[in-house]
């Protein structure tokens, strides 16, 4: 008699990198590769980047936050200390992100929206008040401009007297990913890379312990990317701005330990848990078989994470407490070095302040009561997760390969090929959901009667004509001449080879604007407009 096949609730079962998961995994499913993953601390960092982890300190806290004005913002990241965040992470608002002041018509309208608004050295000295900059590290989500804000926050150190090498952070400066999945770009990509270039060099003298760069996956799973595809388009990105710093005659185990990364945590709980480990791998071999490095600092891969903000839904927002609290352990189980937890309403507007409390306590209990960063790397040795590593790896792999192949990750992002794939994933997942293949507590079932949404968040509308006025009173009190001079300069230097970095600062330190300087870079270095190349 036909021995009946048990029943199953699905025909086939995928994760969201289409990576078909078997019913059961057994040793037979490991292969030498998989078991052959080192100790922790040790190459090629599969099971994490220390020997202890979370047994010597804690990842760090680092709740993303910025708002309105200077002063406002500078309120949350009080609180937040208070409430025990060990990091800052700062949230720009989209004018400061594209390099215009306040007070440009550009701007109208979203002054301090989705972060704080910086114009000037003034603003990053209010927004740091009170904040020893020798103490807390600090994260800033900037990227085209990045050379402006990191001289801001370096002239604000000088004022407090904190040694440059004492300053501990991280700026994303990641613009390969912007050209790719976000959009707030300003200049064109052989600018913008000497602009990143620049910072390398720069900070390896000056400011050593600062992470030069965050080189982001997370922005490219937002726009809709796979697993496989944030991994392997990240390290592409990594791989175009080591090469960058090769050819501006940097030495690869002078800039590469300070390398960082930035992912994602999505849904799929044990996928992300491989992908993390999957992507310390990869990054370990690319660094020590492509590019030579002998640091094992070099061959680290280092990452901040978020969880998925496109996985919060604005229906029934309190299920979004439990989708993150699973998107941070999947991050802690993976070996992250720091970590941000959304809140609860952000799909619905910036967080209020007893959302990023429940967000930051989150984080806190996994940390103090949940027992899980008392062993290294817990889940390693699993069948799943260990099979799961590889298959990621080996996935990325080839993608890296196919990036290669279109002559590296600008070559590739000029010809669309980035961003025509994360566009066929992000519809290839939405038909998924509406044809309910994949269920979204909340949105596709399980649905309720709910009544609109009260207590939220709002940004005063009257920010923006504060900020002006704010600006207006700098300009008419600084040392117009002392300002203009160092524009010039800096407009001389920006057509030379040389570092800009020291220009940027001096001109910061005259209270030059945002604004200002990025105009003087613009019209060296041009402005970007893509290509119509995405069909």
């Amino acid at each position: 008699m036909e021995e009946k096949k048990p029943s199953e609730r699905k025909r086939s079962f995928k994760n969201t990198s289409n990576i078909e998961i078997k019913r059961v995994y057994t040793a037979r499913d490991v292969t030498s590769d998989d078991s052959a993953m080192g100790l922790p601390g040790e190459y090629p960092f599969t099971r994490g980047v220390q020997p202890t982890m979370y047994r010597g300190r804690f990842w760090t806290m680092r709740q993303y936050a910025g708002m309105a004005s200077a002063e406002e913002s500078n309120a949350r990241y009080r609180y937040l200390l208070e409430q025990g965040q060990t990091g800052l992470s700062v949230a720009f608002d989209l004018p400061t992100q594209i390099g215009y002041d306040s007070d440009h018509s550009l701007a109208q309208g979203e002054v301090g929206k989705v972060g704080v608004a910086i114009d000037s050295l003034e603003d990053m000295e209010v927004l740091l008040g009170g904040i020893p900059l020798d103490k807390v590290s600090t994260s800033m989500t900037i990227n085209a401009p990045a050379v402006v804000l990191l001289a801001m926050y370096i002239a604000v150190a000088e004022k407090q007297g904190v040694p440059l090498a004492k300053l501990n952070g991280t700026i994303q400066n990641d613009i390969l990913k912007e050209y790719a999945a976000r959009g707030t770009y300003i200049f064109p990509p052989v600018q913008s890379m000497r602009l990143i270039t620049d910072i390398f060099a720069f900070c390896s003298e000056q400011v050593p312990e600062w992470n030069t760069i965050s080189i982001s996956g997370y922005h490219i799973r937002e726009a809709g990317s796979s697993a496989v595809q944030e991994v392997a388009f990240t390290l592409s990105n990594g791989i175009a701005y080591v090469q960058a710093a090769l050819d501006a005659g940097l030495r690869v185990d002078e800039f590469a330990p300070r390398l960082s990364f930035f992912f994602n945590s999505h849904v799929d709980f044990f996928e992300e848990i491989a992908k993390f480990r999957a992507a310390r791998r990869l990054w370990a071999k690319i660094m020590t078989e492509r590019f030579g490095a002998q640091n094992p600092r070099s061959q680290m891969l280092r990452f901040h994470t978020q969880t998925g903000g496109s996985t919060l839904t604005a229906q029934q927002p309190d299920n979004n407490i439990i989708r993150i609290t699973l998107q941070a352990l999947a991050a802690v189980l993976g070996g992250t070095q720091s970590l941000h937890t959304n809140s609860r309403d952000e799909a619905l507007a910036l967080p209020t302040e007893e959302s990023v409390r429940i967000a930051l306590r989150t984080q806190q209990i996994i940390a103090f009561e949940s027992g899980v960063a008392d062993v290294v790397d817990p889940l390693g040795g699993s069948y799943y997760i260990e099979n799961l590593t590889s298959s990621i790896e080996r996935a990325a792999a080839e993608q890296i390969a196919r990036i290669d192949a279109h002559g590296g990750a600008v070559k590739a992002i000029e010809r669309g090929v980035m961003q025509r794939d994360i566009q066929d994933s992000a519809y290839a997942w939405q038909q998924q959901v509406e044809s309910k293949e994949r269920v979204v507590v909340g949105v596709n079932l399980f649905q309720i009667r709910e009544s609109a949404p009260r207590g939220l968040e709002r940004i005063d509308a009257s920010v923006g004509e504060r900020q002006k006025a704010r600006l207006a009173a700098l300009k008419s009190r600084r040392d117009n001449a002392k300002v203009q001079a160092a524009l010039a300069s800096l407009t001389q230097t920006a057509a030379s080879n040389d570092n800009l970095m020291p220009a940027v600062l001096e001109a910061v330190r005259t209270y030059a604007t945002l604004g200002e300087i990025c105009d003087c870079l613009r019209r060296v270095f041009g402005e970007y407009r893509p290509e119509a190349t995405l069909t």
